[in-house]
């Protein structure tokens, strides 16, 4: 029997098994088995880990576009960035991944308009595993859809899934140690459901014989195979929807109601028509916040603040991550900064590499000599 026989029978003996706590440990290590399986089957379909698309990360953040073919990725990257992209009103026009430099705010933003994903996109169809390696690298994703096909979330967001992408979630909170003996001891938080017995059958399904498992707070089975695994990527999403001008006004309530039942506040999304450049600036400014950029204005020696040409960091970032973008020697010869603006007590505050910055602050550097 081949490892897609063996897949397919493990997800039949899934589905079939009833979910409850006598049942729990069973259907873990059954879940923990098809993880196993689909990882070895990755590795045999793409010998040497796959060639994937070869796009090199350029600017301060990287946003991939995500959305079925023809829903108008290419005609919304040529609207927002300078790139230029074969478009056409026909299915697959965008063969391969086509990067475009949004600049916004002071800050350059790579758009990556790749392939069209089809269903089985994880599996290897149309190129998916390819256009699927190149959306783990990004910093964000932008689900495109068409405005008469909600549904295709659905499908865009399981064959992420299947290719270990996990949107709009944190990682588990879980830690497990390799030890050298005493078997599998769990350390498990009181509002875990999960028995303990299930916990030790995914770990020994993974080949852990000895380790110190903790589990602070309640998880799902998934959730447990993911964190052991290591090696899924968790990146926000936001949605747009596209072709908005073709609809009539007495149509947007099915709209709605359709993003509604999939968990999406209507107005959390974005409505654009990329062909008629309608929506775009909410766009912009959606991905920028979505996105947790800030602004910083460098006063440089003798020639003022710098207005024009912000450093962009992230939100929640340091003096000292300032001093590593900026690059040089500037980290090591570092002696003190000041700050002006939303993160600073007073003008001119004096501090230290750990002081967090804030959006359009202005930060002088004094270093040694």
């Amino acid at each position: 029997m081949g490892l897609e026989e063996e897949i397919e029978e493990l997800r039949e003996e899934i589905a079939e098994t009833p979910y409850n706590k006598a049942t729990e440990a069973h259907i873990g290590r059954l879940k923990a088995k098809l993880a196993e399986k689909k990882e070895k089957l990755e590795t045999q379909s793409s010998p040497g880990g796959g060639q994937g698309y070869a796009v090199e990360k350029h600017g301060d953040a990287t946003v991939a576009l995500v959305g079925f073919p023809s829903v108008g990725k290419s005609t919304l990257i040529n609207a927002m960035t300078n790139a230029d992209s074969e478009t056409g009103a026909y299915d697959f026009t965008t063969l391969d991944v086509n990067p475009g430099m949004l600049q916004y705010q002071g800050a350059n933003i790579q758009l990556l308009d790749v392939p069209g994903l089809i269903e089985g996109a994880a599996g290897g169809r149309g190129d998916g595993k390819e256009v699927l390696s190149v959306v783990r690298t990004a910093d964000l994703v932008v689900f495109l859809l068409s405005v008469f096909e909600i549904d295709q979330y659905d499908r865009l967001a399981r064959e992420l899934y299947k290719n270990k992408i996990r949107i709009d979630t944190e990682p588990p909170n879980i830690s497990v140690r390799k030890t050298h003996k005493d078997g599998i001891r769990v350390t498990m938080g009181d509002s875990v459901s999960l028995d303990e017995e299930t916990v030790k059958s995914v770990l020994r399904e993974h080949g852990f014989v000895n380790a110190a498992v903790t589990i602070p707070h309640d998880l799902t089975i998934d959730e447990l195979v993911d964190g052991v695994m290591d090696n899924r990527v968790y990146l926000p999403s936001i949605v747009t929807v596209n072709k908005a001008d073709l609809i009539d006004r007495d149509y947007l309530p099915t709209v709605e109601a359709e993003l509604e039942e999939r968990g999406l506040d209507p107005d959390e999304v974005t409505f654009i028509s990329a062909e008629e450049e309608r929506g775009l600036d909410a766009l912009r400014e959606r991905i920028w916040e979505e996105l947790g950029l800030i602004r910083i204005y460098m006063d440089k020696p003798g020639r003022g603040v710098d207005y024009e040409e912000p450093l962009i960091l992230r939100e929640g970032q340091t003096v000292g991550d300032a001093c590593r973008k900026i690059g040089g020697d500037f980290e090591e010869r570092f002696k003190f900064a000041r700050v002006t603006g939303p993160s600073a007590k007073h003008d001119e505050q004096q501090v230290g590499t750990g002081h967090e910055l804030a959006d359009e602050d202005v930060l002088r550097i004094v270093a040694r000599k």
